[in-house]
């Protein structure tokens, strides 16, 4: 009974096969445009200096540190790795606000007149410096903290004062590795399982479309068998679309780190989840078109709530093996993404997304009661 349900399944697929390139090329699509916005948006943060040093004589030479730090910031951009700050002198400071309101500059530093003189100065007085910019953008917050850090290296160096600290930064696994595309990927993975809502839909409605579904009551068949035979084909289908996916991210840079074998059993399950969901929205619908105008309720929310599209992460509200779970949770791509995200980015294994792996399964399960109930009543109760 099952196995020729799922022949059925896979013949009315390859009919159906703009529904099965939509559901597989949809994902590998996103890849190529999140690789493209990610290429186009690469930080880049300008910082303007003006330059009001008066200088200082030393052995009969005017020695001016504004000018030697100008020397220092660009040579510590362009010897530092991937550094996103460029630097801009400007000459006057009415000039510079007109730069920054224009957001042709994110942040405006003022050297003040005695900035040489400071290290002179014996009484360990510190220059003050000024900086300008919109305190309320994000823009400035990060040019403001790079700036902090090259301005206070430059006059621990040219002073020779010691550095009351120093920090060692320690990447937590694989973060450190990491690019802005690495770090979209689980998402857009997770997206090629959400695709197979209307694939999974369309493939069961389609028997109660075309009134084929008739001669499965008179079968005695039962809902689960209907599902397993259905559900079979659509994870073959989940799997294509999954490795197309990982392909096309893998052709544009993307590294598979961590477990290859709890990648597949992760993506096996969000696809088994996507089909038993599927099986609700069949239940509540009676045609292909209804699934095609309703189905897209639901498929965008969880493309964009559950942090596929967009990283996006809710306020726990309780905890389940250590792991948080928000009112995302009721959404089962969520728990599939955390658990890719620790996978790629953190080098985890199984015990560390146990939490999101049980979620996953009770979601699932929850999907296949509520599933199977709906669609014996609405579909295949006999009268």
């Amino acid at each position: 009974m099952i196995w020729s349900i799922f022949k059925k399944s896979i013949q009315e697929q390859l009919r159906n096969y703009w529904v099965l390139l939509l559901t597989v090329s949809l994902a590998p699509f996103f890849v190529f445009v999140y690789y493209l916005i990610n290429e186009s948006s690469q930080p880049s943060y300008d910082i303007l200096i003006l330059n009001q040093d008066t200088g200082i004589t030393n052995d009969n030479q005017v020695v001016n540190y504004g000018e030697v730090f100008d020397d220092f910031i660009q040579s510590y951009i362009s010897e530092t790795a991937e550094i996103p700050l460029s630097v801009k002198a400007v000459v006057d400071r009415d000039q510079a606000l007109d730069k920054l309101e224009q957001k042709r500059g994110d942040i405006l530093l003022i050297i003040p007149l005695d900035f040489s003189r400071s290290f002179r100065d014996s009484s360990g007085r510190t220059p003050e410096f000024e900086i300008v910019g919109d305190l309320g953008s994000v823009s400035y917050m990060v040019s403001a903290v790079w700036l902090g850090e090259i301005l206070y290296e430059f006059i621990s160096l040219t002073s020779g004062r010691e550095r009351p600290y120093t920090v060692q930064e320690t990447p937590l696994g694989f973060s450190g590795q990491l690019s802005e595309f690495d770090l979209w990927m689980p998402g857009i993975l997770i997206l090629s399982t959400i695709m197979l809502m209307l694939s999974a839909t369309i493939a069961i409605i389609a028997e109660v479309d075309q009134k084929t579904i008739l001669r499965l009551k008179m079968s005695k068949m039962k809902a689960r068998h209907f599902l397993v035979g259905v559900g079979g084909s659509q994870v073959l289908v989940g799997i294509i679309s999954i490795l197309l996916t990982l392909a096309a991210a893998s052709v544009l840079g993307f590294e598979m780190r961590g477990s290859f074998l709890l990648f597949l059993l992760i993506t096996i399950l969000s696809s088994i989840s996507m089909i038993a969901f599927s099986l609700i929205l069949a239940a509540f619908t009676r045609s292909v078109t209804e699934v095609l105008v309703v189905g897209n309720f639901p498929l965008f929310l969880f493309m964009f709530f559950t942090g596929a599209a967009f990283p996006m992460q809710g306020k726990a509200l309780f905890h389940l093996a250590g792991y948080g779970i928000s009112w995302q949770g009721l959404m089962s791509p969520t728990h599939a993404i955390s658990a890719l995200d620790k996978i790629s980015i953190m080098g985890a294994g199984f015990s560390d997304i146990k939490g999101e792996l049980i979620a996953l399964l009770l979601v699932t399960m929850l999907y296949f009661i509520i599933g199977i109930m709906t669609f014996q009543k609405r579909h295949l109760a006999t009268k």
